[in-house]
């Protein structure tokens, strides 16, 4: 027999019935008529084609037919009634798996170390953690939120943007003892200079300066090309070339002097974060918990 929906609507007003007692009380306890309860069982004994109910002016009772069906379907209502209640939960509760995919950057710099807290404080939550550069395919996928740097390309995931985070140009001591310290940003066209690739276009980030509403593009030759932000940073620190990066990747290393802010006079440029998601709709409670995990570890 193929499922039809009208049979489990059926079923739920042969429910309420026996609960109730009488159709009048069944009725106002799912908010139709008494007479539309009546129609609604006629429809479920025709569509199983046995009298489930003797009906008399005083009494509602199962037949020996209704009772066995009844026992049969009970525990499927019951099911049905366990698997709403753990979806409302869902929405209100952290809880389950979270698949979240980030890069490799934002989980090195931000995020290593402080996973142990965000789980401790959800028992009920396990986290599987994606590092990878590219978005990929979050509903094939089966993944719950995406973390990445930059504007999203246009695409059917939702983005909502978490923080911005200043562009920097820096450069190694070493690397200044060697070449010198550009004056100004048109001047790295006479330094050795290192670019990162873009993962969403396959091409190197483009540069750029800015202070107040003057913005200065600037294209530095360089024979250095990384798409991976650990070996940029390697390189850089190591005074091999100067290279820009977000100021969420450095912080430690230029309070450390590692490396120097080459242009803290031009710094307007920024680079977003953004969290992506599947859908905008019944966002779970385990997704806005890891968002607002992500934006506390921003902070």
């Amino acid at each position: 027999m193929p499922f039809d929906g009208r049979l489990l609507g059926g079923v739920s007003v042969l429910s309420a019935v026996i609960d109730a007692g009488s159709f009048a009380r069944a009725g106002d306890a799912i908010g139709i008529t008494a007479s539309g309860v009546s129609r609604a069982i006629a429809r479920l004994e025709a569509r199983v084609g046995v009298r489930l109910l003797d009906r008399t002016t005083r009494s509602i009772h199962l037949t020996d037919e209704g009772r066995r069906f009844y026992e049969r379907v009970r525990p499927c209502l019951a099911g049905i009634e366990d698997a709403a209640s753990e979806a409302i939960d869902a929405a209100n509760i952290v809880r389950g798996r979270l698949r979240a995919s980030v890069d490799a950057l934002f989980s090195r710099v931000v995020l290593a170390g402080t996973l142990g807290g965000f789980v401790e404080r959800y028992p009920d939550l396990s986290l599987e953690l994606i590092t990878r550069s590219e978005i990929g395919d979050l509903v094939g996928e089966g993944i719950d939120v995406a973390v990445r740097f930059g504007e999203p390309a246009n695409s059917s995931l939702i983005a909502r943007k978490l923080a911005e985070t200043r562009v920097l140009t820096v450069a190694a001591p070493a690397y200044l003892k060697k070449h010198g310290r550009p004056q100004h940003p048109n001047d790295l066209a006479q330094h050795v200079c290192m670019h990162f690739r873009d993962p969403a276009t396959g091409r190197p980030f483009q540069w750029e300066f800015h202070r107040g509403r003057k913005i200065l593009p600037v294209q530095p030759q360089s024979r250095l090309l990384m798409s991976d932000a650990n070996t940029l940073y390697a390189e850089c620190v190591a005074g091999t070339a100067i290279t820009q990066v977000v100021a969420l990747g450095v912080r430690q290393l230029i309070a450390d002097g590692r490396l120097v802010d080459l242009f803290p006079d031009w710094p307007g440029e920024t680079f977003p974060l953004y969290a992506l998601y599947p859908s905008r709709r019944h966002q779970p409670a385990k997704v806005s918990a890891f968002v607002e995990f992500v934006k506390d570890a921003v902070r």
